[in-house]
Parts: C-alpha cells; structure tokens; sequence
C-alpha cells in the first residue's frame, strides 16, 4: 500500500522565426532576450506609488520576526492545478469530503491555492521578489498574501512549465506593470514560450494589443538548461518528467531545490541536487503516484535518495489531510532521522541564500 497503509484506498528542438515586432540579443547569461515593444507612457516617465510595507515579518511559526535582510522562501500555493477545497465536493449530497470541508474553515491548511513560492531575496544591492510559476489562482493568492507580508513588486518570474496552473496568471500581472512597475521579467524555457504565443499571444506580441488596452508588460527571457542570474542571484534549472516525453523545470537557488511537478528525476539532475539543505518536493497523493507526479511513498524514495536536510511536500491534493498526513511524517524522524513535512499556504521558510 506504501507509506501510508492507514489511509482508506483510492482507485486508481529547432529555434523558430521570432516575429519581427521583437528585438532578440544575446546575454551573458546564456539565455535569448525578448524586448518587448513598450505601448504608452515611456517606462522612465511612469511614477507608480512605493506603498507601504508592514514590518511583521515572521518565520514559518508566525510568531518570531525575520530580519529584514533575510532571505525567504513564501509558499503562495501548495495545491493542484483545481485546488483545494473541490466545489464537486462540497456540493456532494452523498458524500463529505473531508479534506475539503476543513478547507473551507478561516486558516485551515487544508485549503490550497495552485502551486507557487515566492522567493524574497536580499543582496546588498537590495531587496527582490522572485516568483516561480503564476498559475490560475495566482491572483487570489496574491490578494491574501502580499498585503499581510508586505509585498508589492515582482521583480520576475521564473516559469517550472506551461501547463496553466504555472502560467494561467500572467494576464493578472497587468495589475503590477499598470500600477506598481513598468514590467516585469519572465524566464521561461523555449519550448513553453513557444506555448506561451498562443496561449497568450497578446502578452507575446503586443502589437495586437489596441491602443490603450492596458496589458500585462512582459520581458521575456530564454532560458536553456543551464545556469543562469535573477538579480544576481544564481538559478539553476533542475530538468525532471512530468508525464512521459514532457519536460519540466526545478530550479535550484543556493541551498534550497524546488521541484513542483515531476513524475520521473533523469539520473543526470540528482548531480545537481548533491548537499541540498532544503528540497521542496511535489507529492500528489497519499497512497501511489499518477502518470505526471510523484505521491507520497515515491517522494518519500526520492528523499532517502537525495538525501537533504530538510524536505518540505507540495502540490497534494484533497486526499492529504494536512494534519493527519504531518502526524505520520513527524514519525520518520523518529525512525528514519527524515525531517519530511507537508508545506502549507502562506508558510514562510528564513533562508541564507
């Protein structure tokens, strides 16, 4: 049954011709820049308001204050690409779900929004707000995220793939480049932003865009599967499966290694996941993986695999009790010497990066 038998069982390329509204230009850091063509006021000529930040910044106990210049880890989503609670839960007369009755309680960790972390990164050139994936709920996220920790720019976004629980929220970052920035970088591999010119063409190429629509403004970079810099922090890419034949991204910053999505780990990543102190690691469901990611007892392997210090699940659906899942991890430690937790929404993680 794998590693939690107590739970009830469940059944089971070649560059294309970049249009010619773009300006290509090689960077040092390996990777193809995209200029989009800015539409309206010059970027040096719009004021957008600083706004203010709260100060109570708190580790992942919400209780004893982080400083200001500590890097952090903030889960802005730990669910599946439907999230948490399921409405055809709670609208089902015949059945309660569990999972996704707790989630509807106020600060239930149950309830799940499409998976996401934000990085809050501090160097001594400044402050900078990294996001991974901006997927369909990224919006509600933000809504209850930045204003309790006081955020407010998004220095770039780093995309894991093009599925739309990572990029179904680009469209709400208009909401940033119209009020708050004048744009905001993206990286992304080429074979999702060749996705990304017909899911969001408009975002793409906005020369289609009528005048006066006021449209996300994005910088795309391309990103190969090598390293490369976000604010002078260094990324590097952590190609895994998610599904057979498709391609995904972890990324790994300092220390800390964030796969979200992955059915398989090819044998030439674990390299680069050698002396990982933090692992976030996606894990489905309790009981067995599905054809695109791993459940719990194949995330469990893939610990005592790559060994970290620490491992933080995300992406678990309604059939992760939060309570009852963490309840059963802590005991590894005691056994195994795993220190294995579910992540949660809004959790805060203080890293040196």
């Amino acid at each position: 049954m794998g590693a939690l038998s107590w739970l009830p069982s469940v059944p089971a390329t070649t560059r294309s011709l970049v249009p010619s509204a773009f300006r290509w230009s090689a960077s040092p850091l390996r990777s193809a820049e995209i200029a989009v063509p800015w539409r309206g006021l010059r970027p040096s000529r719009r004021r957008f308001p600083l706004g203010r930040h709260q100060s109570n910044i708190a580790d992942r106990d919400g209780t004893t204050p982080i400083p200001r210049e500590q890097s952090e880890i903030i889960f802005l989503g730990t669910g599946t690409s439907e999230g948490i609670p399921r409405v055809s839960c709670l609208t089902n007369q015949l059945k309660t779900c569990g999972v996704c009755s707790k989630a509807t309680e106020p600060g239930n960790k149950n309830r799940r929004l499409n998976t996401s972390i934000l990085i809050r990164y501090t160097n001594s050139i400044g402050r900078f707000n990294i996001l991974v994936d901006a997927g369909k709920f990224f919006y509600h996220s933000a809504l209850r995220w930045f204003p309790n920790f006081g955020l407010r720019t998004i220095d770039a976004v780093i995309i894991t793939h093009s599925h739309a629980d990572a990029i179904g929220g680009l469209d709400d970052l208009r909401d940033w480049t119209n009020n708050v920035q004048p744009h905001i970088p993206i990286y992304v591999a080429k074979r999702d932003f060749e996705v990304m010119k017909k899911t969001h063409y408009y975002l793409v190429d906005t020369s289609v865009v009528l005048p006066g629509a006021a449209v996300s403004a994005l910088q795309f970079n391309i990103i190969e599967e090598e390293p490369f810099f976000v604010h002078n922090l260094k990324i590097t890419p952590l190609p895994v499966w998610h599904g057979h034949g498709y391609r995904s991204l972890g990324f790994r910053f300092g220390d800390v290694c964030y796969i979200s999505d992955v059915s398989d780990i090819p044998e030439e990543t674990y390299e680069l996941l050698k002396d990982c102190e933090l692992l976030i690691l996606d894990a489905l469901r309790p009981d067995r993986s599905s054809s695109t990611h791993f459940g719990l007892p194949r995330a469990l392997e893939e610990v005592r695999k790559i060994q970290p210090r620490r491992t933080l699940f995300t992406g678990m659906m309604h059939l992760m009790d939060h309570d009852k899942v963490n309840e059963h991890l802590s005991k590894l430690m005691e056994k195994e010497g795993l220190d294995v937790q579910l992540s949660y929404d809004g959790l805060r993680v203080p890293v040196n990066l």
